[in-house]
């Protein structure tokens, strides 16, 4: 949990027993390579941080995988609106990597943000970084060619060319693999 603790004090002030009690309502669980976090059409009730290991959220289109995301050491991940509204989810999230995560359950979730001010401060962080990434992620597609995609995550989050297969990598720029390899030599 001290990673999870970690993250949590590093966006916002907070003390040592309020970070205690936010941690101990997460449960360690671990994932083999290949195993599914969520699948489509169930109702998400559980939100993880991820300790260490790779996981992907995808959806499957025409027959083809279309990487969305690749969530690493240090993040959180879930199905946001599935999580929140518990309707039923349209995404893949699947281990890349053996991983070790640190998971809260919804109902666990919402009684922290009634009773615990400080875990929805941190929330509220959460919901506005991840409505950061997905208008950063919507205008690269709009207005970036795959060269200055690729740049940026090459900058961002080098680490994922050593541990994520390209396809993924090419697939969350919105490219072929071979393009990625041609990219990468050019």
């Amino acid at each position: 949990m001290e990673q999870l603790e970690q993250c949590i004090s590093n966006q916002i002030r907070i003390q040592k027993e309020d970070l205690h009690k936010i941690s101990s309502n997460f449960q360690k669980v671990e994932l083999k390579k290949g195993d599914f976090f969520l699948e489509p059409d169930k109702v998400c009730r559980k939100m993880a941080f991820i300790n260490s290991g790779y996981l992907r959220m995808y959806d499957i289109a025409d027959g083809k995988e279309i990487t969305f995301w690749i969530g690493s050491a240090g993040k959180f991940i879930t199905s946001l609106s599935s999580f929140v509204f518990e309707t039923p989810n349209h995404w893949y999230i699947q281990a890349l990597s053996d991983c070790t995560l640190c998971i809260i359950k919804r109902r666990d979730h919402f009684n922290l943000c009634e009773t615990t001010p400080k875990w929805l401060e941190f929330d509220n962080h959460l919901l506005a970084h991840s409505f950061a990434l997905l208008e950063k992620s919507m205008f690269s597609q709009l207005h970036t060619t795959a060269q200055q995609r690729l740049d940026n995550l090459l900058a961002e989050e080098p680490a994922l060319f050593n541990h994520v297969p390209l396809k993924y990598i090419a697939s969350m720029l919105g490219i072929t693999a071979e393009s990625l390899s041609r990219l990468r030599k050019g």
